[in-house]
């Protein structure tokens, strides 16, 4: 068990010094270089690096050194080494921690007094871009390692990786792991704090994550743009046709891929967590969603209703399932400019997430093949796939880790914790799974019901972040078999 010096070290910590710390790095406007082209000559990924750098540098833990890790025309990297503090025998195993420091755009649809670059505390939460996704995560790694050292509780070797690039699709990342893997040693155990939680009750445990193809979809009729009472009826419209190669993708009645490229079975020990999920959350799986309703003075009865109500569906669908979504778009002027001219052309920017053992190679070139194959009316339609990200599904955990993670959920929270796949993706986690494939991981995080990463209204729990904090150091402390 932790000692209560070290909870509450971490409880101080977080009183103190991390909140006003994270509020500092919300300020930043540190976008992921997809969405700052500008991003060098801007400096903010520079300035969080830096910011976080000067803090750990500051931290109370044993042989401790970092730095910032630069590659020429690359993002930057923050990486730590804290020696062992307990002796072990050669070849002695290490601790690898992940996060990073760069956020998601700004996003429309903050609350009156809340916005992407204004850190507002209220009822116990930390409102603004980034913090929960996920620039708390080295404050939080340190903070536990600290927490272990100046209470005398050993621990192995521990090293971490911070990027600035994860929000882009980490292209930057392979080029620091090929640089810096001579420096990590043998990874035996990769905690990453990027993912989410269930509820805000107990330790959630990711299990799975899903892959991402992404790209443009763009469907050209005329070199400009004619009179609509003209040439509707004879010239075809851009979105009619764009809508057919939608169909072919998916079945816009029920959501499902329609091509076998796009799905993967789901095994059974996912699914059997996937149950035992569900009976924790029940219908607090969908109805944690802002769900629109058809008249603002509506009974919530009256919300918009999800795809499923059962919550084991809901479960397997966020993360077993195939989904399509259309997140971008251009060639649509804005309703107020909408003249009656028929547009020359429409472009959609398309998110396709799949099963986490999918290959997303594959479903990159067959989403390419089949939307631009035989185009009705001989229409100019261009697929520019941007994107291709296999997912991950984690390897059996071992005896001794699951034993310390119920231990340590069991203290922290009073609740063993639960395990369950996500639907987002981290592609640093399988790029690790393929460098380490004896490595254990634990991969968890905050990001909880209504914490809404990459939306508007983002917060951080902090209750929440303190008692996984702990968690993380009692199950470092409990690595004794790396």
């Amino acid at each position: 068990m932790l000692s209560p010096a070290a909870r509450q070290f971490v409880d101080d910590r977080w009183d103190q010094d991390l909140v006003a710390r994270l509020g500092d790095y919300i300020r930043v406007p540190a976008k992921s270089p997809a969405f700052d082209p500008l991003w060098a000559a801007h400096g903010h990924l520079e300035r969080v690096a830096r910011d976080a750098l000067a803090w750990v540098t500051a931290q109370p833990v044993r042989g401790l050194k970092a730095e910032i890790v630069s590659i020429e025309g690359r993002t930057p990297c923050l990486f730590f080494d804290a020696a062992a503090t307990r002796e072990g025998p050669a070849g002695d195993r290490t601790v690898l921690f992940y996060g990073h420091l760069d956020k998601q755009p700004e996003m429309s649809g903050w609350r009156t007094g809340l916005g992407p670059w204004q850190p507002v505390l209220q009822d116990g939460r930390l409102y603004g871009r980034g913090a929960a996704d996920d620039g708390y995560a080295v404050y939080a790694a340190l903070t536990a390692l600290a927490a272990l050292d100046t209470t005398g509780v050993p621990r192995p070797r521990c090293v971490g990786l911070i990027e600035t690039c994860e929000e882009s699709g980490s292209f930057d990342l392979p080029a620091y792991l090929d640089l810096l893997m001579p420096r990590l040693g043998q990874v035996g155990l990769l905690i990453g704090l990027d993912s989410g939680c269930g509820d805000y009750e107990r330790l959630w445990v990711t299990t799975s994550l899903r892959g991402l193809v992404g790209g443009v979809l763009s469907v050209d009729v005329l070199r400009e743009g004619v009179h609509s009472g003209n040439a509707s009826g004879i010239a075809a419209s851009s979105f009619r046709i764009i809508r057919t190669l939608l169909d072919r993708i998916d079945d816009s009645r029920t959501g499902k891929l329609r091509d076998p490229v796009f799905q993967a079975p789901v095994p059974p020990d996912r699914l059997e967590q996937a149950q035992t999920a569900a009976a924790v959350l029940g219908d607090r799986v969908w109805q944690q969603f802002p769900w629109a309703r058809r008249d603002t003075d509506a009974p919530p009865e009256e919300s918009v209703r999800p795809v499923t109500t059962d919550p084991v569906e809901a479960i397997l669908n966020r993360t077993w399932r195939a989904t399509l979504s259309v997140i971008g778009a251009a060639g649509l002027p804005p309703l107020k400019e909408a003249g009656n001219v028929l547009r020359p052309g429409t472009a959609l920017k398309l998110s396709v997430r799949m099963p986490p053992t999918a290959d997303a190679g594959r479903a990159g070139q067959r989403l390419k093949q089949v939307l631009e194959a035989d185009p009705p009316y001989q229409a100019r339609v261009r697929f520019e796939l941007e994107s291709a990200g296999t997912g991950w599904d984690a390897p059996p955990t071992a005896p001794w880790l699951k034993e310390a993670l119920v231990q340590a959920s069991s203290d922290a929270f009073g609740l063993e914790p639960v395990w369950m796949g996500e639907g987002g993706g981290i592609p640093f986690i399988s790029m690790l799974g393929e460098r380490f494939p004896r490595a254990q991981f634990v991969i968890t995080g905050v990001l909880g019901p209504q914490s809404n990463a990459h939306g508007p209204n983002e917060f951080l729990h902090i209750a929440y972040a303190k008692k996984l904090t702990a968690v993380i150091a009692q199950v470092v402390a409990g690595a004794t078999v790396l």
